[in-house]
């Protein structure tokens, strides 16, 4: 963790009067990306100048993510690498905040004096001011973790009054997406997960807060609104209305400007059938079902403190399907979790076979600290849960990519999100952004540009990746999507 011996020399400070410059560098989920936003946002009113280019900071912001090895790994090497900007570059500080910073707070900070601070969650008010003491040369104590769902009520209708307020937002991507926090927290209790410790408890945000930001995204250019939280399908419980989400999404989709609403990570247990009315039937919201389904065998899935079998699952894929025949569905899975015998990963397996899913990541087991899970004694061998890992992503490997091979033929609607050599490449709405696969534009007309929804007809399929030739470009509609040429 040491800074290199030699290096050229650092940027000059800037005149006096000059305002502080930031950079914001984001590490993980979607769900980060609004937290970066809305730091970046404080901070410009707060009278920081926001910078694209880390070397040309005065200050490094490192929004970590916390949830797996490799994510906490990534983090911590953006903030090695981010250090070394104080010799190399003009950074005088560097500072850690994010789910990593929350979860690790002091324990982190010692063991990387690299940052010259770990803030939390709750620090985030004031960020400007933090910031600023730090450049100043103060080095404030990194906090002490602790279970943040103790905070707040047990009762979720009690919490209404802990609504987060809405925070000022400055975007960072240019894109024609972008996330919208539904939620922050989760209420649920999955024997391997320790986001609800160090994000705390579900606390949804108001509709008017949503419904403004949603307004403001679509006059930036957002064309397409990506609704992201911990577990959507609890929006509204603790403003006392369960079905709120289904109201809100007609509302969201009705906003001039946007093209597409998009609902990620959905619990199975809690998908209503209204729900899947909702997203399957509303014009404008994308027939696309993020479904964390994390395993299959029932006693894997007990385990787990989740619930479902093959055959629920199923039920609901096909409750999904007889909506909307096109509809997209992604989902997460489990594989090696401790007590996982041969029996329980076939039936895994023939699951995502019958499924026929657009996407499936594939995630081995690993302790996370302060997991009911991380104390469980009957563990798989590690290179046991590797061999099983490459298995299962063999075979979902082949079942992604003969489920895009289904889709050839099918008419579908891109959003133009990239323009490379004149050859826009997008996503239909069975493509969720960054995780998901792309469709790329060959033979498409003249003028077409980021952000324009270009209707097409699927002509062959790459792996996930599908290649479409388009028919007619155009701003919004919505008529295309899941019919055939």
């Amino acid at each position: 963790m040491s800074t290199p011996a030699t290096s050229p020399a650092p940027s000059p400070d800037p005149a006096p009067g000059t305002p502080l410059s930031v950079a914001v560098l984001t590490l993980g989920c979607a769900r980060n990306e609004v937290d970066s936003e809305e730091l970046a946002g404080r901070l410009e009113a707060g009278g920081f100048r926001l910078v694209d280019d880390a070397s040309e900071a005065d200050t490094v912001l490192v929004n970590t993510c916390g949830f797996v090895e490799q994510a906490k790994k990534d983090s911590i090497d953006t903030i090695l690498g981010a250090s070394d900007l104080k010799v190399t570059g003009r950074a005088q500080a560097v500072v850690a905040v994010g789910c990593l910073a929350e979860r690790y707070g002091a324990e982190l900070a010692s063991e990387l004096p690299e940052a010259d601070a770990v803030l939390g969650f709750d620090d985030y008010d004031d960020i400007d001011a933090r910031l600023r003491a730090i450049v100043a040369g103060e080095r404030p104590a990194a906090h002490v973790p602790r279970d943040r769902r103790a905070l707040l009520p047990i009762s979720p209708v009690e919490r209404s009054a802990s609504a987060p307020a809405a925070a000022p937002r400055r975007r960072l991507d240019t894109g024609p997406t972008a996330p919208l926090k539904l939620a922050s927290g989760c209420d649920r209790r999955c024997s391997f997960c320790a986001i609800p410790r160090f994000r705390g408890s579900f606390v949804s945000r108001r509709p008017t807060d949503l419904l403004d930001e949603a307004r403001w995204l679509a006059g930036q250019g957002v064309r397409e609104l990506f609704l992201v939280s911990e577990n959507s399908t609890s929006y509204g419980k603790d403003l006392g209305d369960l079905r709120l989400l289904e109201t809100m999404l007609p509302e969201l989709a009705a906003i001039e400007g946007v093209a597409r609403v998009r609902v990620s990570y959905l619990q199975p247990a809690e998908t209503r059938p209204g729900l899947v009315e909702a997203i399957a039937g509303t014009p404008g919201v994308a027939p696309y079902f993020d479904l964390s389904f994390q395993h299959a065998s029932p006693t894997v899935l007990r385990r787990m403190r989740r619930f479902g079998d093959p055959d629920a699952f199923l039920g609901l894929l096909e409750q999904v399907r007889a909506l909307a025949p096109a509809a997209g569905v992604r989902s997460n899975v489990i594989v090696g979790f401790p007590g996982e015998t041969e029996d329980d990963l076939a039936v895994l397996c023939d699951f995502l076979v019958a499924a026929r899913m657009d996407v499936t990541g594939v995630f081995g087991y690993s302790d996370e600290d302060g997991t009911e899970a991380a104390d469980f004694t009957d563990k798989l061998d590690v290179d046991e849960v590797r061999a099983r890992v490459e298995h299962v992503t063999a075979l979902v490997e082949e079942l992604t990519a003969q489920r895009a091979e289904e889709r050839v033929g099918e008419l579908v609607e891109v959003l133009v999100e990239t323009i490379e050599d004149g050859v826009p490449e997008g996503r239909t709405a069975f493509q969720g952004p960054e995780v998901d696969g792309t469709t790329t534009l060959e033979g498409a007309p003249a003028g077409v540009a980021i952000g324009d929804v270009v209707v097409a007809e699927v002509v062959d399929a790459v792996g996930v990746d599908l290649v479409g030739r388009p028919l007619v470009a155009h701003a919004a509609g919505h008529d295309a999507e899941g019919g055939r040429a």
